[in-house]
């Protein structure tokens, strides 16, 4: 299946990976290549992430890495990956 990024969504990839790296830049790497492959996986299985509560649509749907949420549209061809945040944060789309 195909997996796509919003501009929103690499934003949100960049801006992790800029927040761990003050700290850590090597973690900062590694954290953001586990998110990409979390949803490359999710691309895989579309339908077997979670509907997201706040919109209680079948093809919004998310998955979890850690604290961090990757939400997703279920499209025809694969999924189009709307945003990652930490799960602590509310949602915004």
């Amino acid at each position: 299946m195909k997996l796509r990024w919003s501009e929103r969504s690499v934003n949100d990839l960049i801006a992790i990976q800029r927040y761990i790296a003050k700290d850590n830049p090597q973690t900062a790497k590694k954290w953001v290549a586990k998110l990409r492959q979390r949803a490359k996986s999710a691309a895989d299985t579309a339908l077997a992430g979670r509907i997201v509560p706040e919109f209680n649509q079948n093809d919004i749907r998310e998955v979890f890495l850690g604290n961090y949420r990757i939400v997703y549209r279920v499209c025809d061809d694969g999924i189009l990956v709307l945003t990652v945040f930490e799960g602590h944060q509310l949602l915004k789309l």
